[in-house]
C-alpha cells in the first residue's frame, strides 16, 4: 500500500526552508494564526489565555519535533489555526444571543469504543432517524447557527472539501482506510480542544504527559455550546456523537450530559492494533520525513489499554442501564439483527426507513475495510497485546 503520493517529497522540498524559519520562531507563528483566526471567525481571543497558552505550548512542542516535514507543518498550523477560529466564532455567537446557552442537550447518544471496532457504522445508523442528528464534518470546523445564509453555508462545506481532498491527494490510503466526507456524520475530536487525536501524526511526549493528567470538563462543556450552537435554529433532535477517545473520559461525559446513553462496541484488540497502527502510519508518513512503525506500535498500545482500562473504571460506578454493549463481530456479521435490538435498548424505535438506510449505509466506500496490515511491523505480537489488555481480550471473545 502506497502511505504517501509522490507528489509528497518534491512538495516537502519546496516548503522546507519556509517551515524551519517558522518553526524556529513558533511563537511568532503562533502570533499570526491567532490573528487570521480572528480575522477569520469575527470573534476575538480576549478572555480565552488558559486556551490560547495550552495551544501555544503545543505548537512549541511540534516545532522541535526533528523528523517534522513541511507539509506536516503546514498542517498543524492550519488545524490550529482552524480549531481557534471555530472557538471563536462559538464564543462570539453566544455573547451575541446569550439565549444560546438555554439551549437543551437531551439524552445524546454517545457511540464509543476502541478504534476500528465499527464506531462509524453503529454513527451512521444512529443518526439516521429523524429524531436524531449527528454534527457533520464541515459543522464542526465551522460552527454557527443552523439558520445561516445558505450561501455561506455553501461556502463553508466547499472549504471541508478542500480540507478533505488535501489528505486524499497526498495520503492515498486515507481514503480506503478512513475517508473523510465534509458532509458526513464525524468525530466529536474536530471540535473537542484536547485529545490524543493531536497525537495520530507526531510523537509529542510533553504534550501526552500532559493529557494523561488533563481536566477535560472545559473541553466538554466548550463542546457543549457548540451543540448549542449547531441546534439554534433547528428543529431540537437527540444527538448523536463518537469518538474512540471518550472511553477515557466517561465520566466527564456524564458530568456534562448527565442523561447520555453510552454505546461501547467491542472488538479483539488484536485486530484492533494491527488495523489502527496502519491508519497511525498513513498520517505519519504524511507529516514526518521519516519515522520507525515500531515507534507507532509502542504509543498506541500504551494509550488504547489506558483508555479501556479507565473505561472500563468508570462503568463500575455507572447504572447498568447507562451503557449497551455491543460486539462488533455480531454486529459486522448480523447486522440486521443486531441493530433492531440496539435501538430497543437506546429507547428508539427500528422502523423500515432504518431497515432501508442500513443497506445503504454498508454500500457506502470505506464501510468494508480491506487495508492489509501486521502486528509485526509495529513491533507487536499477540502475546504483547494481550499482555496490555489483560481480560478485556477474553471478555471481547465471551461476546462473540
Amino acid at each position: 500500500m502506497r502511505r504517501v503520493s509522490r507528489m509528497v517529497v518534491p512538495i516537502n522540498a519546496m516548503l522546507q526552508s519556509s517551515s524551519r524559519k517558522q518553526r524556529s520562531d513558533a511563537d511568532a507563528a503562533f502570533d499570526k494564526i491567532v490573528a487570521r483566526a480572528e480575522q477569520d471567525s469575527g470573534g476575538s481571543s480576549a478572555g480565552d489565555e488558559t486556551f490560547l497558552e495550552e495551544y501555544r505550548t503545543l505548537l512549541r512542542e511540534v516545532a522541535t519535533v526533528p523528523t517534522i516535514s513541511g507539509l506536516g507543518w503546514t498542517g498543524m498550523l492550519t488545524d490550529l489555526r482552524t480549531r481557534m477560529a471555530n472557538r471563536f466564532r462559538v464564543r462570539r455567537l453566544i455573547a451575541e444571543h446569550p439565549e444560546i446557552a438555554d439551549e437543551p442537550i437531551d439524552r445524546p447518544v454517545i457511540v464509543t469504543g476502541l478504534p476500528r471496532t465499527a464506531t462509524t457504522l453503529a454513527h451512521k445508523i444512529l443518526a439516521r432517524p429523524e429524531g436524531n442528528r449527528a454534527p457533520l464534518m464541515w459543522e464542526l470546523q465551522a460552527t454557527d447557527r443552523f439558520d445561516i445564509d445558505e450561501r455561506l453555508k455553501r461556502k463553508r462545506r466547499k472549504v471541508a472539501a478542500q480540507m478533505s481532498a488535501f489528505g486524499h491527494r497526498f495520503a492515498p490510503s486515507l481514503k480506503q482506510i478512513h475517508p473523510m466526507e465534509p458532509e458526513s456524520p464525524e468525530e466529536c475530536v474536530f471540535a473537542l480542544p484536547h485529545g490524543r487525536n493531536l497525537l495520530v501524526c507526531f510523537r509529542l511526549p510533553e504534550y501526552r504527559a500532559w493529557l494523561d493528567e488533563h481536566d477535560y470538563l472545559a473541553d466538554f462543556q466548550y463542546y457543549k455550546q457548540v451543540l448549542q450552537v449547531l441546534q439554534t435554529g433547528a428543529p431540537r433532535k437527540r444527538w448523536v456523537l463518537k469518538s474512540p477517545y471518550h472511553l477515557e473520559n466517561l465520566d466527564t461525559i456524564l458530568k456534562v450530559f448527565p442523561d447520555a446513553k453510552i454505546l461501547w462496541t467491542h472488538r479483539d484488540p488484536n485486530t484492533v492494533m494491527g488495523s489502527w497502527c496502519s491508519l497511525m502510519e498513513s498520517g505519519t508518513a504524511l507529516a514526518n520525513r521519516e519515522y520507525d512503525p515500531h515507534h507507532i506500535g509502542a504509543d498506541w498500545i500504551e494509550m488504547l489499554s489506558r483508555m479501556v482500562d479507565t473505561a472500563r473504571s468508570s462503568r463500575a460506578k455507572l447504572p447498568r442501564n447507562q451503557i449497551v454493549d455491543v460486539s462488533y463481530h455480531q454486529l459486522t456479521g448480523n447486522p440486521y439483527g443486531e441493530l433492531p435490538g440496539i435501538f430497543e435498548r437506546l429507547e428508539m424505535d427500528w422502523t423500515d426507513d432504518d431497515h432501508d438506510n442500513l443497506g445503504r449505509v454498508l454500500a457506502r466506500p470505506g464501510m468494508k475495510r480491506g487495508h492489509e496490515y501486521s502486528l509485526a511491523h509495529y513491533g507487536l505480537d499477540e502475546d504483547a497485546v494481550d499482555r496490555a489488555f489483560g481480560d478485556y481480550t477474553r471478555m471481547v471473545h465471551a461476546m462473540r
